[in-house]
């Protein structure tokens, strides 16, 4: 039996988050969910997940960014790939665009509304 690739989704949109789960779940992935950064990093803790796809403007507008630097300061979790997630380009009145090659310390940005063609692209891309 093999077995099933295990996802973190991170977000506080309840439904964001019901509705990616469920596209997830259709495409044969393990998925797991968290409402906060802090729900988020201790459910990674226990389940040690293939891929955790993180929402960067949670209760803060970088508790995303906060989860994912505790992410990569602790061992046990610092090889699991994260996908941000993310309506910052168009949520805030921005100069530039953020994106991955500003040195996040993520593999992909996803930007909200995510289409699931490219969400689905990205965990087959990246999850282990």
């Amino acid at each position: 039996m093999t077995e099933k690739t295990t996802i973190l989704l991170v977000d506080d949109d309840l439904d964001f988050l019901e509705s990616q789960k469920q596209l997830l779940v259709a495409a044969g992935y393990d998925v797991h969910t968290a409402c906060t950064g802090k729900e988020g990093v201790e459910k990674a803790k226990s389940l040690h997940p293939h891929l955790i796809l993180l929402d960067v403007m949670m209760n803060t507008q970088t508790e995303g960014f906060a989860a994912n630097q505790e992410i990569r300061s602790t061992p046990e979790l610092s090889d699991i790939p994260v996908i941000m997630l993310s309506g910052i380009n168009t949520e805030l009145d921005l100069p530039h665009r953020f994106d991955v090659a500003e040195g996040w310390p993520c593999v992909a940005f996803i930007e909200k509304p995510v289409l699931p063609e490219i969400l689905l692209a990205k965990v087959r891309e990246y999850a282990r």
